[in-house]
């Protein structure tokens, strides 16, 4: 063999041990993602890797401090004022008080009483059932062709023994505590004696989301009239009679609506445009979404302007600090600094949209700007296929939406909220594990609605529901809008 066969064939080698290294990293950076998605995510906060100058370093290397001068060395001293303990919190005032009076066993008779020290402790009383009894008293006219008798007030559901209160109960520890329907017939058992078949519970709360539709729809039309929504899927595990050995892979669709603290869960069958695009058929505004390309086919629609996501974008840089440390940390570092403007501009704009809209655009978009162009100087020395490489492609196809969020001062950084919208659902799948039909994922749909809008407002939703199932048999359609969580808080 010649000696430029030898070269030839060494760069041969060298290539496919190189490609060989690349598949070993991309399988790698697999695992990893496929080990967070078992044992779910840990934090994604970032802590630069660098110590600032002006910040001390309590870890410095001991070998290091020998080059300190010794002059350098002073004894400070200084006095500590002892601060006493803060107690615990306060109770809450509206709490109903027992007394309990404890006197001495020794005789008081003849002694004077000088004051009385109190403490305070928490009980538990447990729930009650409590058997409601309506009596009609009936009276017959003199001529006693007619009897006189009170007409029964409205109830949630005609004919039933379960009264508005025990509804909302029920529908709150489902759809808020995540406790499944068979463990809250088991409790009511265990602690009242009380069997309720579940397909007796299972129809109240069928009844309740036909009750409460129209309200549904009322939220939904209130959603699709702001101008400015963020959108995100997850996806449900549905019952279908069509596939017997399997479940069906459903999606909740969520449209949140920062401007009216109001969030719309919306089910569909799958993950396809279809959906978003009926709902958003009639909608005008910016649209805040991840990279998903369903939204891309959204956003051609008149009237619709994309907005990204900066967290989805910072996500991909941490995700890739284990295949590029060096580069994801300078990414995170930028979008760190662009986050921490965010926070001192709410402070110093507060409500004036236009102070915020001018500070952002000097202090945020030059930052938006500058990751932009690093990134577009890093990316041809990175393997495209690696972690660093799609976490780079990611934010340059993503800059045009992500440079919109400075379109409009009401638009936040990221879709976190949203995220945060959805949480109960992905809790609540881990506790009822699928639903028990399309229709029972379209009530589920509903109720995380309603109790998402409620969270968002500071309302109590088991108050809320209560009052709601009350008063909606007989409420005036026209005005049902003033049952909707953000108005009843008002």
């Amino acid at each position: 063999m010649t000696r430029e066969e030898l070269i030839q064939q060494n760069v041969i080698l060298k290539e496919q041990i190189a490609l060989q290294e690349q598949k070993y990293k991309t399988l790698q950076e697999q695992f990893n993602q496929l080990l967070k998605l078992i044992n779910g995510f840990k934090s994604e906060r970032f802590i630069p890797s660098q110590t600032a100058s002006e910040q001390l370093n309590m870890f410095k290397n001991a070998s290091k401090q020998e080059d300190v001068p010794e002059e350098a060395s002073q004894t400070i001293t200084y006095q500590r004022n002892p601060q006493k303990h803060q107690g615990r919190n306060k109770l809450p005032e509206h709490l109903p008080v027992k007394e309990v009076v404890i006197e001495p066993e020794e005789d008081t008779q003849d002694i004077v009483k000088i004051g009385q020290e109190v403490s305070e402790t928490l009980e538990y009383t447990p729930a009650s059932l409590i058997k409601r009894r309506t009596i009609r008293s009936k009276y017959a006219t003199k001529e006693k062709d007619k009897v006189v008798i009170a007409e029964l007030p409205s109830r949630p559901i005609p004919k039933s023994i379960a009264e508005a209160s025990l509804l909302a109960y029920i529908l709150v520890a489902k759809f808020v505590d995540h406790l499944p329907l068979y463990r809250q017939i088991q409790q009511f058992k265990r602690d009242f004696g009380w069997e309720v078949p579940q397909s007796t519970i299972g129809d109240w709360v069928d009844k309740c989301c036909k009750l409460l539709e129209p309200l549904y729809n009322k939220l939904k039309q209130k959603v699709i009239s702001s101008d400015y929504i963020q959108a995100d899927e997850s996806p449900i595990k549905v019952l279908d009679k069509d596939k017997k050995a399997s479940t069906h892979q459903g999606y909740q669709w969520v449209y949140r609506d920062p401007l009216q603290g109001l969030v719309l869960f919306n089910y569909r069958k799958g993950r396809g445009q279809h959906g978003p695009k009926e709902i958003l058929a009639e909608y005008k505004g910016y649209l805040q979404c991840d990279g998903y390309k369903v939204y891309d086919k959204i956003g051609e629609q008149q009237g619709i302007v994309l907005v990204g996501c900066l967290a989805h974008a910072r996500r991909k840089f941490f995700e890739a600090k284990d295949n590029d440390a060096q580069r994801a940390n300078h990414a995170l570092k930028i979008i760190q600094e662009i986050y921490l403007a965010e926070r001192e501009i709410k402070k110093q704009a507060e409500a004036d949209l236009v102070l915020k809209q001018s500070l952002r655009e000097e202090r945020i978009a030059p930052k938006i700007k500058e990751l932009k162009n690093w990134i577009e100087q890093e990316s041809i020395k990175v393997l495209p296929k690696s972690a660093i490489g799609k976490a780079m492609t990611y934010y340059l196809n993503q800059y045009p939406k992500i440079e919109a969020i400075l379109l409009d001062a009401k638009i936040e950084l990221d879709n976190n909220l949203i995220e945060n919208a959805i949480r109960p659902l992905a809790l609540g799948r881990k506790n009822y594990l699928f639903a028990g039909s399309h229709k029972g994922a379209e009530n589920i749909a509903m109720m995380y609605s309603f109790f998402a809008s409620c969270k968002i407002n500071e309302v109590n939703p088991r108050e809320w529901l209560q009052e709601i199932l009350e008063k909606i048999p007989d409420y005036n359609i026209q005005h049902i809008e003033e049952l909707l969580p953000n108005q009843w808080k008002k």
